[in-house]
């Protein structure tokens, strides 16, 4: 696998529209992009690049699963990832990739590599936080549900954090004030 293999011919191309597919494996991201925090995930991306006069649109449209554990109860699941993406591609006098939507290439140029693209895609599917399905429907076990229980942080220990906070800060507030304006204080009441 090389990243010549995600090269776009668009030359050739009539105008219209013109699908591509890529079936993308953990391997995709370990050899070309050293990144190796997704083992096991099993993607299917399309691109549909629209060929125009004067630019180029590439919708790309990925759904995948990626097996994981769950950040909560530490059972392990499929999570499903889905994500969109379009580019359009402009011709100009140099190569720009400041926009994210929009890239720049040179007058002349005949292919694009969409790898980085593809890549960003998945990276960017990646929920924050895995949480299994079951306990975002409420049915869990008995053992997984005590020890969520047991380790839970408790809303009474919250709240007397935040008095406790509250009660330091006025007190540094009071010990912070020069004496002198202190008297103005007592217009106030």
């Amino acid at each position: 696998m090389k990243k010549k293999d995600y090269n776009i011919v668009f030359s050739g191309l009539k105008l219209g529209s013109h699908s591509f597919e890529y079936e993308i494996d953990d391997s995709f991201l370990d050899i070309l992009f050293d990144y190796h925090e997704l083992p096991g995930l099993q993607a299917h991306v399309d691109v549909e690049l629209t060929k125009q006069n004067t630019m180029l649109e590439l919708n790309f449209s990925l759904k995948g699963e990626l097996p994981v554990t769950c950040d909560l109860s530490n059972k392990p699941f499929v999570q499903p990832i889905e994500n969109t993406f379009t580019l359009v591609v402009k011709f100009g006098e140099e190569y720009n990739d400041d926009d994210d939507v929009i890239l720049v290439l040179p007058h002349g140029d005949y292919e694009i590599n969409i790898a980085h693209y593809i890549y960003e895609l998945i990276v960017l599917s990646i929920p924050l936080k895995f949480i299994h399905p079951d306990i975002e429907e409420g049915d869990l076990d008995d053992e997984t549900r005590e020890l969520l229980e047991k380790y839970m942080p408790r809303a009474d220990d919250d709240d007397n954090e935040e008095e406790d906070s509250e009660e330091d800060e006025e007190d540094d507030e009071d010990e912070d004030i020069d004496p002198r304006w202190s008297k103005l204080k007592d217009l106030l009441n």
